[in-house]
């Protein structure tokens, strides 16, 4: 496993970065010990970062973890936008994982220039915890160019944590080539670059080698957070990061799992989860039902977080 400073932090991250959306309530939902097991086995043959976020409800699996690896490198977010909503999350986040401090915390799914200017608040608070110790880094996650383009020029984000892939999937406002040039200023700057979506939220997973090569030979990143959620996916993720070298037997337990966004038929069509989707993957149907546009869908979960009648899954 390769390791790394992210940018100008002092954070030393693995190349790989276990994306933990994939363990909890809003995808798998798995069992504790079962959604712990897998951190520790990824932990066990190198990775030492996780991903996760306030909306994602998977910090119980990370306190497990963090307590077969105390020095555990955690990267949070959250959608504060002010000193009472950032306190609440931070707070949250720390005494769910079992800590007095974490390494990352991001404003999460900024949008560019005017988003950060109304999350300004939120952002200054989480300074201010920089600066006390307790939060070791601060900046954003986004699927829009306008804001990394924007966060690199503001020297108090020390992480960007943008979307790419090779097909340049899940981009809200550009290309995959005005993403990466973006990305690129925001590394020269001496941002700490982890990318999501590397397989555009399992669409690429027939072409895995080809995304993971692409992402792997993009120059301007610093770590790759990847979906697990079963124990074949670390072996294989592993074993890419690692050599470069996937063995037939985990290739075709990879392209074995299909997963999908499914709406139960008890929808009762209120559209909520229409107006979460930054995607446009969702629409109400004639039958006043929501339904998927399945090539449009990245299979984030968001939308179930919003959906009162719990009708939303990813399986």
């Amino acid at each position: 496993m390769q390791y790394g400073k992210l940018g100008n932090t002092d954070i030393l991250v693995s190349k790989l970065c276990f994306g933990s959306l994939t363990l909890g309530p809003l995808q798998k939902n798995l069992p504790l010990n079962d959604g712990a097991a897998i951190i520790k086995k990824a932990i066990d043959l190198g990775v030492n970062f996780i991903d996760t976020a306030d909306l994602y409800d998977t910090y119980p699996y990370i306190r497990e973890a963090i307590k077969y690896k105390r020095d555990l490198v955690v990267a949070s977010k959250s959608y504060a936008y002010d000193i009472e909503t950032a306190s609440q999350t931070l707070e949250r986040a720390l005494r769910e994982i079992g800590r007095e401090y974490i390494d990352i915390f991001l404003l999460h799914e900024q949008e560019g220039p005017l988003t950060l200017k109304g999350h300004r608040e939120a952002l200054e608070y989480f300074i201010a915890k920089k600066q006390e110790g307790i939060v070791h880094a601060v900046g954003i996650s986004t699927h829009h160019v306008a804001a990394v383009k924007a966060a690199a020029l503001m020297s108090e984000i020390d992480v960007i944590h943008p979307i790419l892939n090779y097909r340049g999937l899940g981009i809200v406002d550009g290309s995959r080539t005005e993403m990466e040039q973006a990305i690129k200023t925001a590394y020269e700057y001496g941002k700490g670059i982890y990318i999501m979506k590397a397989l555009g939220g399992g669409h690429l997973i027939a072409d895995v080698k080809r995304a993971f090569d692409y992402i792997m030979d993009f120059p301007y990143a610093h770590s790759i957070a990847v979906g697990m959620q079963r124990m074949e996916e670390v072996y294989f993720n592993i074993s890419y990061f690692g050599s470069r070298t996937i063995p037939n037997n985990l290739q075709a337990a990879l392209e074995s799992y299909e997963r999908k966004l499914f709406i139960q038929d008890w929808c009762i069509g209120c559209g909520r989860c229409v107006e979460r989707c930054s995607q446009g993957a969702l629409r109400i149907g004639p039958d006043g039902k929501a339904f998927v546009l399945h090539e449009k869908c990245l299979l984030c979960g968001y939308c179930g977080s919003v959906c009162d009648q719990l009708a939303i899954k990813v399986i």
